[in-house]
C-alpha cells in the first residue's frame, strides 16, 4: 500500500522526489522497548491499538506477539520473544532476534507508552486516509457509468465513517459519578418541561407518560400492515415535535422543548406528505385537497393553516432508494447547518444497505445492516430515530390481527436493535371489511344476531386506534388508545368516557 502511495503529486513544483508516508519508527520503537521492559505499559495501548497500526511490518509483528503473550497471561520480553524472532527475515538486517534485547535496553521510562501509541493510531489514520484520497481520485477519473457521482460520494463517506469509528483512541471508562450527573440534568431539563418526559414528546398524553418521551440516542420502530397509519402517526408525532420547539440560548444539542425534525419520505413524495400535513392541520379531507373540491372557506382555512406551518422546523428528504450511508450523511449535515433534534424514516424497508452492488448473501443481511445503521446514528447525533417498519402477513392469518414482536418483517435484528418497539393497529379496518356471512344450515336468527353484534363492535371501535409498546428498554410495555380521523389522517388524544366531566 505505501509503495503505490508514495507515488502521489510531488511535494513541490519541478521535485522528482516522493512523498513519504506519514510514520514514526522511533515512537514505534520507544513503544515496543517499553512493552517489553514493563508489560503493565501494554495496558495503557490494548483498548486502540493493532499489529496494523504500525508503519514498520517487523514492529507490527513484534507487537502483535506481544498481544498474544500477555493476553494468554505470559509474560512478553526479549528474552521469551528471542526464539520466535531468530529466524524472522524482516529483523535480520537489524540483528535478528538481538533486535529485541536492544529495544528493551534503550528504553528510559515507560509513562510516555500512551503518547507513543497515539502517535502511532494518528499516523495510521493518516496513511489510510491518504489511501481512502487515492482511491478517490483514481475511481472519478475513471467514469464507471454504472457509479455516478453521488454513489461516489457516498461510498467515500461511507468509508471515512468506518475509518472514524475503528480504533478510536478516546472513550472507554467513566466514573459513575460523571454518569449520574448526566442523568440528574437529564431528569432536571424533564422536570422543567411542560409535558415533563425526559425525550422528545410525542403530543400524545398517554404515550407521553408510558414512553416518557422519544429519549435521545434511541432508535424507535414504530409498525404496522398497511393502511393502519403508520405515517399519519409519524407526521403526528413529527409535528407535534417540531411545532413545540424551543431551543436553549447556548444552542446546546438537546432543546428546551421539542426538537427540529428530519423527515426521510422514501415511500411517498414532499408533495404528497404535504398534502397530508395540511389537511391535519387545517382539518380539510386530503382526498378533496387532492382532487381540488375544496370551498372558498375551506381553501382558507387551508392557506391559514400553511402559513402557520411555514416556520416550523420540519425538512422533508424524499429521495426514492436512499443508502443507510447517504441518510446518515443528510442527517449529519443538518444536525450541523440546523441543529437535527429527532430522525423519522418511512420506511426501513425501503433502505439500501451500503454494500456495493448489493453484496449481501440475503435481505435478512441488509435490513440488519441497516437497523445496526440507524442504531449507530441514534447514538452518534444523540438524537431518537423513529424509523418505520413493515408487519408479514402473518398477522392477516391470525383471527386477532393484533400484531406481536415476530411480525416484524425480514429481519429479527430490528426487535434486536431497536429501543422500543411500537405496533399501530386499527380493528375498524378489519371489521369494514369482513362483514358476517352466513354459514351453511345456520339459522336466519343466529346469523341475524352475529350481524348484530358485528355492528356494535364497529360502533365501538369506530375512529379508535391502539398502539401497543411491545418492548421498551427503559420502562414499561402497555397499550395506548388513540382518536382517528380517516378524512385528515390525523390521529389525537382519546378520552374515554369515564374520564370526562359529569357536563359531557
Amino acid at each position: 500500500m505505501e509503495n503505490a502511495l508514495s507515488k502521489v503529486t510531488p511535494l513541490h513544483d519541478g521535485d522528482a522526489g516522493y512523498r513519504v508516508p506519514p510514520q514514526n519508527v522511533a515512537a514505534e520503537q520507544a513503544l515496543l522497548g517499553a512493552i517489553l521492559q514493563n508489560n503493565n505499559a501494554y495496558n495503557k495501548v490494548a483498548d486502540f491499538l493493532r499489529a496494523e497500526h504500525f508503519a514498520e511490518a517487523a514492529h507490527g509483528r513484534i507487537f502483535g506477539a506481544i498481544t498474544r503473550l500477555i493476553e494468554r497471561g505470559q509474560l512478553a520480553n526479549a528474552v521469551t520473544l528471542k526464539n520466535q524472532f531468530d529466524q524472522d527475515a524482516a529483523l535480520s538486517e537489524r540483528g535478528g532476534g538481538q533486535y529485541l534485547s536492544r529495544l528493551q535496553a534503550s528504553v528510559v521510562t515507560i509513562l510516555n507508552a500512551a503518547d507513543y501509541g497515539r502517535t502511532i493510531h494518528d499516523l495510521y489514520l493518516r496513511r489510510q486516509l491518504i489511501e481512502v484520497g487515492t482511491d478517490v481520485v483514481n475511481e472519478a477519473y475513471a467514469q464507471d457509468l454504472e457509479l455516478t457521482a453521488p454513489q461516489q460520494i457516498e461510498a467515500a463517506e461511507q468509508r471515512l465513517f468506518n475509518l472514524a469509528t475503528v480504533g478510536q483512541t478516546e472513550g472507554g471508562f467513566q466514573p459513575f459519578t460523571a454518569a449520574m450527573t448526566d442523568a440528574v440534568r437529564m431528569a432536571e431539563a424533564a422536570f422543567k418541561r411542560s409535558g415533563k418526559t425526559t425525550g422528545v414528546a410525542t403530543g400524545f398524553t398517554d404515550m407521553d407518560k408510558l414512553l416518557g418521551g422519544l429519549h435521545p440516542s434511541d432508535l424507535i420502530v414504530l409498525a404496522g400492515r398497511p393502511s393502519m397509519g403508520k405515517t399519519a402517526l409519524a407526521t403526528n408525532i413529527g409535528f407535534a415535535a417540531a411545532r413545540a420547539y424551543r431551543p436553549k440560548a447556548d444552542e446546546s444539542a438537546m432543546a428546551e422543548d421539542g426538537a427540529v425534525v428530519g423527515f426521510f419520505s422514501l415511500e411517498m413524495s414532499s408533495e404528497q406528505l404535504a398534502t397530508r400535513i395540511l389537511a391535519e392541520e387545517s382539518g380539510v379531507p386530503s382526498h378533496e385537497i387532492r382532487q381540488g373540491k375544496v370551498s372558498n372557506e375551506d381553501f382558507d382555512k387551508f392557506v391559514q393553516a400553511s402559513q402557520r406551518l411555514a416556520s416550523v422546523p420540519f425538512f422533508v428528504d424524499d429521495t426514492p432508494a436512499m443508502t443507510i450511508a447517504g441518510l446518515r450523511t443528510r442527517a449529519r449535515r443538518l444536525k450541523r447547518t440546523h441543529n437535527l433534534g429527532m430522525v423519522i424514516v418511512d420506511y426501513l424497508q425501503l433502505i439500501r444497505g451500503s454494500s456495493e452492488g448489493g453484496g449481501f448473501e440475503n435481505r435478512v443481511q441488509e435490513i440488519s445492516e441497516i437497523t445496526r445503521g440507524l442504531k449507530a446514528l441514534a447514538k452518534e447525533l444523540n438524537v431518537p430515530v423513529l424509523a418505520l417498519s413493515q408487519l408479514s402477513r402473518a398477522v392477516e392469518q391470525r383471527e386477532d390481527k393484533r400484531p406481536m414482536l415476530s411480525d416484524l418483517r425480514e429481519s429479527g435484528s430490528i426487535e434486536q436493535d431497536a429501543d422500543v418497539v411500537m405496533f399501530v393497529f386499527r380493528e375498524e379496518y378489519y371489521l369494514m371489511r369482513t362483514p358476517p356471512t352466513q354459514r351453511p344450515e345456520e339459522s336466519q336468527e343466529k346469523f341475524n344476531d352475529r350481524i348484530e353484534k358485528h355492528r356494535q363492535r364497529c360502533e365501538e371501535v369506530y375512529g379508535l386506534a391502539e398502539v401497543h409498546v411491545a418492548k421498551q428498554r427503559h420502562g414499561p410495555i402497555g397499550k395506548v388508545t388513540l382518536r382517528f380521523d380517516g378524512n385528515t389522517t390525523k390521529f389525537d388524544n382519546y378520552v374515554s368516557g369515564d374520564r370526562l366531566p359529569d357536563a359531557f
